[in-house]
């Protein structure tokens, strides 16, 4: 008989040692299974040969009622014993031609694989599919000394696998926050390949509510799926969100979506969790009273996970660096709470300890929106086209910012926002220009910061907007429901525009006067100046 064909989609990896207190093995399992894991594989590092076969004769038992098929990790005993769909080896296991002896022609394997040579020699060998990790850092499996792969690297890997016929599944420190960051960002560079899907250990495991864990997993990686099924055929094309309405590619139609934001801000004053630079948290406070929205700088792990469910946005600025206990709480939760989350990568190239830790909050959440200069996008992006000077962007800056922002939006999944004399945004897709702004911006303290604030309080808007008139611009493969490329426009536009009112004034005399004028001009802006001052352009 032909081997049996699998979804990868969501492959849960069992570990009872991850359980938490009071959870039952053989409840969690069921109850993933009901929230939609489509493959399981029984690891048992510690029990005995007769456990193994009791505990794998169970789970198959239960996952038998769901259709789902069962792999048992490296013991080919017990898949005998059990008959279980097949194996998953890893490199120091029964290598891969006698394991297929041993168990014949019909049986799955899988192989771990941690490098491009590693997969090259399972193709060779006629693995059916490959486990690619360790993605990022986890507690599950012991990885001193190793490199995570990432994203790209595991973008590099899937390059291989064209027209072999051999699946993938990404493995270690994957969960619902990083989900989409992985999912879009490890499309591999020259074929285009994905991820069949993703294998998870705590994310469902350690969760009291494993049906719901799966489920949120299951939701992601279907939709990301039918994402790229409604693209094929189209070489060359990619877009975060499934069909994009022509009347987005008007400007005065975006304009008019602005305003009504601006209108929302007003009439519901939604609450702005802000962990941000101390230099600046001030005059953030300030911008975001001036827009209709309500500020507050809460950074205690404790208080912001509380604050979470309450919040419409959050901002994580690490300009200074203090509470990144707080941000990873903080962000974790917007994610988990589906709330807009903006970041902020201050000078995030200026130092090996700046990338460090923007790596390890990147790895642990996911981000809406990231906002920056050209150093810092530049950074993120891993060009060299500018360089950074401290908090500043050094140099004549990108020769094609359009394609930098658009690019970087698809490998991050996030929404990118170029910061500049001139302004640049993009979902991946699309991508807005804006021309708008005064050069006082440029002689303040924070005004980066300013509209990293402004951007935040817009995507909560958007998100209001969306939860009141199920608006046509949700992306379900995403975290957050609400058009947030509209979001970050009107934030920068409402900013700049404002900017330029406050500069125009006969009592500006320089870049003190200037910095209280822009208050009282976002206080006062109107959506008529908007639209009448606006300079967007559709690239």
């Amino acid at each position: 008989m032909p081997r049996r064909q699998l979804d990868y989609s969501v492959y849960l990896v069992t570990g009872r040692e991850f359980l938490p207190a009071g959870k039952d093995y053989y409840e969690s399992l069921e109850e993933s299974l009901q929230g939609g894991v489509t493959l399981v594989q029984v690891r048992e590092k510690n029990a005995d040969t007769g456990e193994f076969i009791e505990v794998a004769r169970r789970t198959k038992q239960i996952c038998d009622k769901y259709n789902v098929p069962v792999l048992i990790n490296d013991r080919i005993d017990v898949h005998l014993a059990v008959g279980t769909a097949g194996i998953h080896i890893g490199q120091t296991d029964c290598p891969l031609p006698l394991a297929r002896t041993l168990i014949g022609p019909d049986a799955i394997i899988g192989l771990s694989v941690r490098n491009v040579d590693e997969c090259k020699r399972a193709i060779e060998q006629s693995a059916d599919y490959i486990g690619i990790g360790s993605v990022w850092h986890t507690s599950s499996k012991d990885i001193k000394g190793r490199r995570c792969l990432g994203p790209d690297g595991t973008g590099e890997i899937l390059d291989l696998l064209d027209g072999t016929g051999v699946k993938a599944v990404a493995i270690g420190g994957i969960h619902l926050p990083n989900l989409p960051q992985l999912l879009h960002g490890s499309i591999s560079p020259k074929t285009s390949n994905t991820l069949d899907g993703v294998a998870v250990i705590s994310d469902i495991v350690a969760s009291q509510r494993p049906r719901e864990s799966a489920s949120q997993l299951r939701e992601i990686v279907d939709s990301f799926k039918r994402a790229r099924l409604n693209l094929k055929g189209q070489k060359g094309v990619f877009s975060i969100i499934d069909a994009v309405d022509q009347a987005a590619l008007d400007k005065e139609y975006l304009v008019k979506k602005v305003e009504g934001l601006m209108r929302i801000l007003e009439q519901e004053t939604p609450l702005i969790n802000q962990l941000t630079n101390k230099v600046v948290m001030n005059d953030s406070a300030n911008v975001t009273l001036a827009v209709g929205a309500s500020p507050i700088m809460s950074t205690n792990p404790r208080d912001v996970y509380d604050l979470s469910p309450a919040i419409g946005a959050c901002l994580i600025n690490f300009g200074t660096i203090d509470d990144k206990e707080g941000m990873k709480v903080a962000g974790r939760q917007a994610n988990v709470n589906r709330k807009p989350l903006i970041f902020d990568p201050v000078a995030v190239g200026a130092t090996s300890f700046r990338r460090e830790n923007a790596a390890e909050l990147l790895a642990h959440w996911q981000p809406t929106i990231i906002k920056g200069n050209a150093a810092e996008i530049g950074a993120l992006a891993e060009s060299t086209e500018v360089a950074s000077r401290g908090v500043d962007a050094a140099g004549s800056g990108f020769k094609d910012p359009a394609a930098v922002v658009k690019a970087l939006a698809r490998k991050r999944a996030a929404i990118i926002v170029l910061t500049g004399p001139t302004d640049y945004i993009s979902d991946g897709d699309r991508v807005y220009k804006v021309s708008n702004g005064s050069h006082f911006l440029e002689k303040i303290t924070g005004s980066g910061c300013q509209a990293g604030t402004l951007i935040a309080c817009f995507a909560a808007a958007s998100r209001i907007s969306y939860l009141q008139n199920n608006e046509p611009f949700e992306d379900d493969s995403q975290l957050v429901q609400g058009d947030m490329l509209v979001a970050a426009l009107a934030g920068i536009l409402v900013y700049t525009v404002a900017s330029e009112a406050a500069a125009e004034r006969s009592d500006v005399k320089g870049p003190g006067t200037f910095r209280s004028a822009l208050i009282d001009e976002l206080y006062n802006l109107t959506p008529e100046v908007v639209r009448h001052r606006a300079k967007v352009e559709i690239l």
